[in-house]
């Protein structure tokens, strides 16, 4: 089959679109996809110039995300048939084969039925959506009435946080860098964009708060960002980022005792955690009724073949982009 295979860490160029052996069930409940699109992460990068989770397991297929078709199903499958429309987030982190291929076998425990949306929707969809979901609710116990601030609330996490948080009843503010972003994150239900190129933020949320601050920070960008949030937050409030934070001074999160969690969506993956796993196909199946409803859009920036992977990288690493990047396998 054709895929995508890093050959060793480094730039996008390390990719390399070849043949690989195709797949096979080897389990009575697992389930061989056909994959349509597959969604293009940070992590993806991040894996990729570190060759992170795989010292000694190159060439590997990167991409956690896909959406596709089931094509064969073992003997002990009950939830999916033959030509049922699937996404999922699966693979791509070095026991597993990632999604940057024509197909991935994997167990029925880890596929969704997707929504009424297209392969290449569908595919950028899985680990923002979980991310968001985590963030705002398991670890930041958002609640109706509260005021959110979600940093970068147009990039692939934070489009897809306004809307969770707005469909929760909470008010949004979100940091855009330009005007353009400003007016998309606007349509997804944001109630107030602060654009940090141009404002000062501390002052602008102080202003939107009476100066009491919000209930809770999704960082999504983490580093000064991190550290600039904690005087942007009520006594008592929360903050979640997505990021590693070292070597940070705390002094002001402890006079405000804030709680301060982490989202690693991964870790589930990575740990081979399955109960935990179990809440992430949850999180999608719930999103699934939202989407199908109009309540919850999905982005795509730009669509891409999977033979252009190594641009798809590059453009994602550059940032400052609106949504996601997919990459599109056709026949």
């Amino acid at each position: 089959m054709k895929a995508v295979i890093m050959t060793k860490a480094g730039s996008p160029e390390v990719l390399e679109y070849t043949e690989i052996a195709e797949p096979e069930i080897m389990q009575p409940t697992q389930v061989k996809v056909k994959i349509r699109a597959a969604g293009v992460n940070p992590i993806d990068t991040k894996v990729r110039r570190m060759a992170m989770f795989y010292p000694d397991k190159l060439p590997a297929v990167l991409g956690c995300d896909l959406a596709g078709e089931v094509v064969a199903i073992g003997a002990g499958v009950t939830e999916f048939n033959i030509g049922d429309k699937v996404w999922a987030c699966h693979g791509g982190l070095g026991d597993e084969q990632g999604c940057y291929a024509e197909f991935s076998v994997l167990d029925q425990r880890w596929l969704s039925l997707m929504p009424d949306i297209s392969f290449t929707t569908a595919a950028a969809a899985p680990l923002v959506l979980i991310t968001a979901w985590g963030a705002l609710f398991d670890r930041g116990r958002l609640q109706a009435g509260e005021t959110v601030l979600i940093h970068a609330g147009a990039g692939g996490v934070g489009h897809v946080a306004v809307q969770l948080a707005k469909h929760k009843g909470a008010r949004v503010i979100t940091t855009v860098s330009t005007v353009e972003k400003a007016e998309f994150v606007k349509l997804l239900g944001a109630d107030e964009v602060i654009l940090y190129s141009q404002e000062n933020v501390l002052e602008r949320v102080n202003a939107l708060t009476g100066g009491q601050g919000v209930n809770l920070v999704l960082d999504t960008v983490g580093g000064d960002v991190f550290v600039q949030s904690i005087p942007l937050i009520a006594y008592f409030g929360r903050i979640v980022t997505l990021l590693a934070i070292d070597q940070v001074d705390l002094s002001e999160a402890r006079v405000r005792n804030l709680s301060i969690a982490f989202e690693l969506m991964l870790t589930p993956l990575l740990r081979h955690l399955d109960r935990a796993r179990d809440q992430h196909v949850a999180i999608l199946k719930q999103c699934v009724d939202r989407i199908n409803a109009g309540e919850l859009q999905i982005y795509v920036e730009q669509i891409m073949p999977l033979a252009k992977a190594s641009q798809a990288h590059s453009k994602v690493e550059q940032g400052h982009g609106k949504g996601k990047v997919v990459l599109e396998l056709v026949e």
